[in-house]
Parts: C-alpha cells; sequence; structure tokens
C-alpha cells in the first residue's frame, strides 16, 4: 500500500522539522522521517548539549575568578555523571516537545532510514511514500581517520555519551567542533593535547581569531601539536598512544577525540533511483532554491555542504517552504553575511568577510582594517588576564562593514546585532555615529579609530 503527501522531509532535525512545520501551516498533508531521535544533531549530539558543557565550562572559569572578588570560594571538581545525567534529561525533554509539535500540526511521523524508489516514491521497512515534494534533510556525520587503530578513538557524538571524565585527553582537529570540545574538557579539569594537522586553528576564519585563540588556548595550559599528522593510535598499558607521520609519539591519553570533519548521511539513501545528483564525498548540490536537479526533490541543511549551522538548515527549510505552498515566489535563503559563533574560551564571533577574502575580492587598495586589543573589564581585579581581539573589514571609499570579528568574553552575545548592521550595509561612520554603551566590551567596535 502506498501513502501519499504533499511533502515528505527525509531527516527530522533541524532542516527537516523547520519545513515540515511550516508546510503543515500551510494546509499540507506531511510526513517526516527520522530514524533515530528527533532534532537531529543539533538537538541530541551537537549545538544544544554543546551548549550546556560550555557553561559547566564557564562556571569553572568563574569560580577561579571570584578570589579576584573577595570571594573564598574552592570548587569541587565536576560530576561528570551527574552533569551528564542531568543534560541528558534536558535534551530528552526536548526530543519529547518535538513530537508533540509533530503530533499538534498533524504531521505523520514515520521512523526508519528512508531510501528512494524513484523521484515521487520513498520506502521506510516495506512501507512506500509518495509526495509532490520531496525534502532531503538527513544531515551529516562526523568522519574518523583511516588510520591503524582509529576504533580506539571517539568522536564529537562519543564525547556525549561519555559517562566519565577522563583525566587525559588528545583533540585531534582544527576546527570549531575541536577547539569547542578541547575547551570544555580543559575547564573542566582534564589536561588536554590539541593536535593540528597544520600550524592554524580555524582556518576557515579570519586569521586574528585562530591566532589569538592558539594564543590563548597555551596560556591557559593546553598543549598544541602543529603540523601534526595521526598515522596510528595504538593501545598500551599507560592508555592511547597517537603516532604521528613524522615520527612523534604523542600521549599517553585516556580518550582521543577525532574532530577532523563531518560528512553528509546521504549513503543509503539510493539518491541513484531518483536520479539525484551528488559529488564525490556525498554532499548534494542545489540552487539558491534548495532545488536539486529533479525537479520536486530538494535539499537543505548539512547534506549540503553549505553553511552547516542550525539556524541555516531552518531558515533554509521555512523559506522553501514560503516558496512551495505559501505563494511567496523567488522566497530563498541568502547565505552571504552569516553570522556565527564558536563557543571556546573566550568566544569567539564573525560575521561577513575575512580581512584575506575581503582583499582576494576587491584588491588590498580598497580595503581599510581597524583593529583594536584590549582587557575586558571583567579582568580588571584578576592576576591573571584574558584580552579580547577585534576586527572590522571596511571596504572604500564609503567604507561599508564588510567583516566583523570578534574573540573575547561576550562576544557571543554582542554579533547578532552587529549581524544585522553587516546585512544592512552599515558603514564605518554609522558605527561611530551610534552612542557607546559603556562600559562594555562591544563599545570598542564603535569606537574604533
Amino acid at each position: 500500500m502506498t501513502t501519499h503527501f504533499d511533502l515528505i522531509a527525509i531527516g527530522g532535525g533541524s532542516g527537516g522539522l523547520a519545513v515540515s512545520q511550516r508546510a503543515a501551516e500551510y494546509g499540507c498533508r506531511v510526513a517526516v522521517i527520522e530514524e533515530a531521535r528527533l532534532g537531529g544533531t543539533c538537538v541530541n549530539v551537537g549545538c544544544v548539549p554543546k551548549k550546556v558543557m560550555w557553561y559547566a565550562a564557564t562556571l569553572a572559569e568563574h569560580f577561579d575568578m571570584a578570589a579576584g572578588y573577595g570571594f573564598q570560594v574552592t570548587a569541587s571538581p565536576v560530576d561528570w555523571g551527574q552533569l551528564k545525567a542531568r543534560r541528558d534529561a534536558y535534551i530528552e525533554r526536548l526530543n519529547g516537545i518535538y513530537a508533540g509539535n509533530l503530533e499538534r500540526k498533524g504531521i505523520q511521523r514515520i521512523e526508519g532510514r528512508a531510501s528512494f524508489l524513484d523521484a515521487r516514491t520513498v520506502e521506510v521497512d516495506g512501507q512506500q511514500l509518495t509526495a509532490k515534494h520531496i525534502v532531503i534533510a538527513a544531515g551529516g556525520e562526523p568522519m574518523v581517520p583511516t588510520v591503524p587503530g582509529a576504533e580506539y578513538g571517539i568522536t564529537s557524538d562519543g564525547f556525549f555519551a561519555l559517562e566519565h571524565q577522563p583525566r587525559r585527553v588528545a583533540m585531534v582537529g582544527s576546527g570549531y567542533i575541536a577547539m569547542e570540545l578541547g575547551g570544555v574538557f580543559h575547564a573542566l579539569g582534564s589536561e588536554v593535547t590539541a593536535v593540528l594537522r597544520r600550524d592554524r586553528a580555524l582556518r576557515e576564519f579570519d586569521g586574528m581569531l585562530g591566532e589569538q585563540l592558539l594564543v590563548q588556548m597555551q596560556e591557559d595550559g593546553i598543549r598544541v601539536e602543529t603540523g601534526c599528522v595521526p598515522a596510528a593510535l595504538e593501545r598500551v598499558a599507560e592508555g592511547l598512544m597517537l603516532v604521528a607521520e613524522d615520527g612523534r609519539r604523542l600521549g599517553p591519553f585516556d580518550s582521543v577525540v577525532w574532530a577532523i570533519g563531518r560528512r553528509p548521511r546521504s549513503a543509503g539513501l539510493a539518491l541513484d533511483a531518483a536520479g539525484v545528483a551528488s559529488d564525490a564525498v556525498g554532499f548534494i548540490p542545489v540552487d539558491r532554491y534548495q532545488n536539486t536537479n529533479v525537479e520536486g526533490i530538494y535539499a537543505i541543511g548539512d547534506i549540503t555542504g553549505k553553511a552547516a549551522l542550525t539556524p541555516v538548515a531552518i531558515a533554509a527549510g521555512r523559506r522553501l517552504a514560503d516558496r512551495l505552498f505559501g505563494g511567496m515566489d523567488g522566497r530563498h535563503l541568502d547565505y552571504t553575511d552569516i553570522p556565527t559563533v564558536v563557543f571556546t574560551h573566550p568566544p569567539i564571533g564573525t560575521v561577513g568577510m575575512s580581512e584575506t577574502a575581503a582583499r582576494a575580492r576587491h584588491g588590498d587598495d580598497r580595503i581599510r582594517i581597524y583593529t583594536t586589543k584590549f582587557t575586558p573589564m571583567s579582568w580588571a581585579l584578576q592576576s591573571r588576564k584574558v584580552p579580547a581581539r577585534m576586527k572590522l573589514v571596511t571596504l572604500l571609499p564609503d567604507e561599508r562593514v564588510l567583516g566583523v570579528h570578534v574573540i573575547g568574553e561576550g562576544a557571543d552575545e554582542m554579533l547578532q546585532g552587529f549581524a544585522v548592521a553587516v546585512r544592512m550595509g552599515a558603514t564605518k561612520r554609522d558605527f561611530d555615529d551610534t552612542v557607546a554603551i559603556h562600559p562594555t566590551s562591544a563599545e570598542e567596535l564603535v569606537t574604533l579609530r
């Protein structure tokens, strides 16, 4: 028996849920297919539980700062098991909320792994479903290197499954996941070694951000190994030894976390049966309207390889439903100037073009850079200082702001408003003409000279 829908979403993560619920609000008959827990990576093994751990790590840092303000506080080591139990219970409540939302909106939830039979039909555990519109929102998953002993390590998924806090940790990778989780481990008391293939962290961001982050990590006591390409992971009596291609042997460690990138979860979808094109890695190319090469089949979120961020998947999904069912012809997501935050210690906020990208596009003579480095006031009474750095990238002649890049306390919260300004085409003069809020770190961005 075949069941027909107006729209089928393959994947119950951020993108799949967003497009499904918006379509249902337009009166469509909708199905969501998900083989695991609702909410996808973000809710279950991504940004939400990560932010909980970041809050715990930040609280530990604040305990260390308390003496500078006259408090006699002695913090006990974190009870990792209790923290995990409370975090997991919170995530489970969110799973229930998502399920309830689907039920209230009349969206049929189908548990299982979907695969295409043709361009209008998918199969889930022998059940056939058809729809005029099918959205692929299957998400992504962590990559593991193909080196001997790689199975002894864990990924970011494994991080959230840890029942006990490892004392000695190697974080392999230079992207935001490696930097974030390494910072959490360190702040909560683990001995952390950051293992980078090259000499920079956060290579896709403005160079200032990764540079300052590595400096701060080392000052905080995190060991940083650069130019270190893993060749093998060995289990020895004392723990795990990471062997590099150049012969370095790092360890022993209690846990090695692979944070070397993510790949699309397109395997098993039988894209060929529907004629849907994918690249060599498995990402599904789409146009500005999220269309694949097959009419009536769309892709959103991490599986497209474009800006793998939860709000991006949500925004793309809602706009797609608006266009298909809401009468909003031409409605689509603009992928330029997308703000993002890296929850490191200190946090990073960035929006717009990096200095390197701006110079490459517009030429050195048309770019003017404004920078500052200072110590936020919260550190004024501390013997330890954690500086902040900021950069504005502007385009002459009117100094339109192309990029805002911040590393420092509060960067995570201040960037949202500045992202609005960048998208509206604000100039350096607009920033200068805005009265500063004092005393804050954010005021530095409107007082740069």
